[in-house]
């Protein structure tokens, strides 16, 4: 997508995500409502990386095995070291397969141990096809305590398949047919930018904001 095209787009992009993620409900409501602003942007449940309160968003619906979201990984840790100001949330979304859906389940039981970031990159950099034989010993390598996430896994397996199943559902009504899948402020972007145009869409999300 080039540049020259993206801001011809963005508006576009704004209103096929405001379709889908539901006006503000009231509070019960909206902690109910997976496809709710707050839950596609704020899920309370997914750590954030990046800046916590930076101004601009971005989110990735993600697979472990997916081979363009391993290239785009160091470009969008880059993005948001250079700019200071992006809040990064990366969503699960294993869809490529039970060895996905195995790392995901594991990088998000590393969170109960304050290590979903290792977890994440460790799996997100591997080398290879991730495998059920080899995710233990990547995550190891990282320095995960393996059999504390089998046991967390056990304890919270329910909460973290939920989670799955809310990331889920969240791609597929945005419209997503693959990963990786963004969300940039509240511009919905299928498909792999390059770091030009992420700097384009975040700054079209920042005049968008202005706006208002």
């Amino acid at each position: 997508m080039a540049i020259r095209k993206f801001s011809h787009l963005a508006a576009l992009l704004a209103a096929l995500l405001a379709v889908v993620v539901t006006a503000a409900p009231p509070a019960q409501a909206q902690a109910a409502d997976p496809l709710s602003t707050d839950n596609i942007l704020r899920d309370p449940d997914i750590q954030v990386l990046g800046n916590p309160k930076g101004d601009v968003t971005i989110v990735e619906y993600f697979d472990y095995n997916c081979p363009y979201c391993r290239k785009i990984e160091p470009v969008l840790h880059k993005i948001a070291r250079d700019d200071g100001r992006i809040r990064l949330v990366f969503k699960d979304w294993p869809i490529l397969g039970k060895a996905s859906v195995h790392a995901a389940r594991f990088a998000l039981a590393a969170k109960y141990q304050g290590k979903y970031a290792e977890a994440h990159t460790a799996l997100i950099s591997a080398t290879g096809r991730l495998s059920e034989a080899n995710i233990p010993a990547v995550l190891a390598k990282a320095g995960i305590d393996v059999e504390r996430a089998k046991r967390d896994l056990a304890a919270r397996g329910q909460e973290i398949d939920a989670l799955l199943a809310r990331n889920n559902e969240q791609a597929t009504a945005l419209g997503f047919r693959g990963t990786p899948a963004f969300i940039v402020g509240k511009f919905r972007v299928p498909g792999a930018l390059d770091e030009e145009n992420f700097k384009q869409a975040i700054a079209d999300s920042r005049a968008a904001a202005k706006q208002k």
